[in-house]
């Protein structure tokens, strides 16, 4: 279940300040708005509105005092919080700012804990104070509808009046309820029962001011309400409690409704799953299935068209799981034995009772995928979005609890998605394998980085023109105790996933650095060796970056120019401005940089020769057909493609994945600079890559095969 994340506006005539100040705020979890000045900040917060505002006090045309004094007309301190930035001789214009309404304020050059701490007092502020008010605004409401359900409890004789609206509420005739605490406390849910009389006994403690609660109780239809019951005791003169009045009122569509799409929420969904384990147990082959639904690309709406158009999607798409399912022949066949639900964000949930086969629940994830995949018509323009569904059936295990079934369908359904997402998986044993072993996989990897499971392996990079090993690919290597030495492509993903990338990339970089270190100093042949380390897109939003690289070349007194660091188009193209300021601030350091498996990612030309790239590797699978029939000549074309290209560049090339000596002469004819693969020698073990490196190993230009003596 997802929570829209705080919201803040930065607005900052300076782009550098503004868009390094966002990055690492959006790292900290907030959503950012940015404004280039006061015009565009009222825009902004009207188009996509804030929680707070950092507000540059210097700008051109409309200083951010004038924009602070327009916006205090509009919002006060505590609807809208303003932090003024300010250089730190402004004491005058800080004093002003305050006069108009500004909640606090900052001093560039900027101290981002302190920014970060204030941010957070001051929305933490808000938050209370808006609890504050909507618990007033309850208690109020609940006051006016107090006659609904009144009780009064006299504690000496212990009997309880109880009103006929009291009884009425929860189904009952006058006659049906007696005058007994029972009555009452019989009815409250097991789970809940125990804290409301603890919640009664500390009132009438005097340890609480007033009795208070929230809490299921069951009605005649065998349904449990939420209520909300208040009352207060009054005391003799020696402290003991003598009588208890008050009211209930029934607070069950606002605790089971998702107040956006008026759908029942996870709290009523869960309940309805939970009787029908109860009744499953029952009935022995009784099924019912849960789907679990879940937008594709939603996110996406909400970045590109604002939340209030997300907001729209979300409305509609609920409408129509409502409308498909009532519509359909299934659902018809059953009876209305389905509820459509919202758990949170861009995720339904849908139960369907008593079906006679899997295939029921498959026809529904179909004609829900269809309802939802047509168009949307909000605020004048179309929206696209489908959905992926993961279904769980009631017999696919023992289920005991509600989020065990929820748990499935969920798995399930990222299965879909993973799938290439507007489609269905049915939850499956081997799928909770799957599940399983990734977990342990998880788990393990938290593991291998304590005991230090983790080894380098290094395959040498060859000049094509001279046959000589010029430098070495650094690869990671995991050496599991049970699985044996595992590659990258068996764990990375999760480490990406998890965030232990962090830790890995450094240790391999470090590792690396200082291998690499070593070998220049060994062997005087190669003192101009290079070491190229693969950087995760994590490492690289990493803000202390530059002083980390730094760090670990001093500590091992390694050259800049001795270190290539590569990095994959995903990379740098999901936000090239970014990318191309942190790329030049490496580049400056001296250290050579890479595009790894150059032409499977984004592969924007368009952007390709702003980058301060030194090389292009060529991923492998554009040579593997080289050789091999029709294969070969597409192969060979692409090639041909991307080598002139990069040499306009004046970039140099690496191609990946040379096998053959077929692959090695088209390469050569086109001028290829450098290649590695195994055709020279597959990645080796630090003690193997050494050998290479003291037998002096090169390769013959004319045939490249192994030059006698030195393999």
């Amino acid at each position: 279940m997802t929570t829209r994340t705080s919201r803040l506006l930065i607005v900052d005539d300076n782009e550098l300040n503004r868009d390094m100040l966002a990055r690492r705020l959006e790292r900290h979890g907030f959503e950012v708005v940015l404004a280039g000045g006061a015009r565009e900040l009222t825009q902004r917060l009207k188009e996509e509105g804030a929680d707070m505002i950092l507000l540059d006090i210097e700008m051109p045309e409309i200083s951010g005092l004038e924009a602070l004094k327009t916006l205090r007309e509009t919002y006060s301190p505590i609807e809208l919080p303003v932090i003024m930035v300010t250089a730190k001789n402004q004491s005058e214009d800080i004093v002003k700012a305050l006069d108009l309404g500004a909640n606090d304020y900052v001093t560039k050059p900027i101290d981002f804990a302190v920014t970060l701490a204030r941010i957070g007092t001051h929305l933490s502020h808000k938050r209370a104070q808006e609890a504050l008010r909507e618990s007033e605004e309850r208690y109020a409401l609940a006051a006016r509808g107090a006659n609904d359900g009144l009780w009064d409890w006299n504690l000496q004789t212990n009997k309880v009046y109880f009103s006929p609206r009291w009884k009425a509420m929860l189904g009952c005739e006058e006659s049906e309820i007696e005058d007994k605490p029972e009555e009452w406390f019989g009815r409250i849910h097991e789970a809940d029962r125990e804290r409301v009389k603890q919640e009664i006994a500390s009132h009438q403690a005097v340890s609480t001011p007033q009795f208070e609660s929230e809490h299921r109780v069951l009605h005649k239809d065998g349904s449990f309400r939420w209520m909300l019951s208040r009352g207060l005791a009054v005391h003799d003169s020696s402290g003991k409690a003598l009588r208890m009045a008050g009211w209930q009122t029934d607070i069950t569509e606002g605790k089971v409704s998702d107040p956006l799409t008026g759908l029942p929420n996870r709290l009523l969904f869960t309940d309805r799953v939970a009787r029908l384990l109860k009744h499953a147990k029952r009935r022995p082959g009784y099924l019912f299935a849960v789907l679990f639904l879940d937008l594709d690309g939603f996110k996406m709406v909400n970045d590109s068209l604002g939340h209030l158009v997300g907001d729209q999607l979300l409305v509609g798409v609920a409408a129509r799981l409502e409308k498909c399912l009532r519509a359909t022949d299934m659902v018809a066949r059953v009876g209305r034995d389905f509820i459509v639900a919202r758990l949170g964000g861009d995720e339904f949930t849908v139960l369907l009772d008593s079906i006679k086969d899997p295939g029921d629940a498959k026809q529904a994830a179909e004609r829900l995928m269809k309802a939802v995949a047509a168009p949307f018509v909000l605020s004048g323009r179309e929206v696209f979005t489908s959905v992926s569904v993961g279904i769980a059936l009631s017999n696919v295990t023992n289920y005991e609890l509600p989020d065990e079934i929820l748990r499935d369908a969920d798995t399930a359904m990222y299965r879909a998605k993973s799938l290439g997402k507007a489609r269905y998986e049915v939850f499956d044993a081997d799928m909770r394998a799957n599940v399983m072993a990734r977990l342990q996989l998880e788990m393990d990897l938290h593991r291998a980085i304590e005991r230090k499971e983790f080894s380098n392996f290094y395959q040498p990079i060859i000049s094509l023109a001279a046959g000589e090993i010029v430098g070495f690919e650094s690869l990671l290597r995991w050496n599991h105790p049970t699985r044996g030495q595992l590659a990258p492509e068996e764990f990375i993903a999760v480490a990406e996933e998890t965030g232990l990338i962090r830790e890995l990339g450094w240790w391999n970089l470090r590792e690396s650095c200082r291998q690499m270190s070593e070998w220049r100093a060994g062997y005087a042949a190669y003192s101009d060796l290079t070491i190229s380390v693969n950087l995760s897109p994590k490492q690289f939003m990493q803000p202390n970056l530059i002083g980390d690289i730094q760090s670990v070349l001093s500590e091992f007194g390694l050259p800049p120019s001795a270190l290539r660091l590569e990095l994959t188009e995903s990379t740098v193209m999901g936000d090239p401005s970014s990318a191309i300021e942190m790329l030049e601030q490496i580049k400056a350091l001296g250290i050579s940089l890479a595009i790894d498996d150059f032409g499977t990612g984004y592969s924007s030309l368009s952007y390709l020769h702003r980058f301060p790239l030194d090389t292009l590797k060529i991923d492998r699978s554009f040579i593997s057909g080289v050789g091999d029939g029709k294969n070969s000549e597409e192969g060979a074309e692409i090639a041909r493609t991307i080598l002139p290209m990069a040499l306009n560049l004046h970039l140099d090339v690496v191609a990946e994945g040379v096998e053959t000596s077929e692959q090695l002469a088209l390469l050569k004819s086109l001028h290829c600079k450098y290649g590695q693969g195994f055709y020279f020698s597959k990645p080796l073990p630090a003690a193997d890559a050494a050998l290479l490196l003291a037998k002096k190993t090169t390769w013959r230009p004319k045939s490249f095969s192994a030059a006698s003596g030195n393999t």
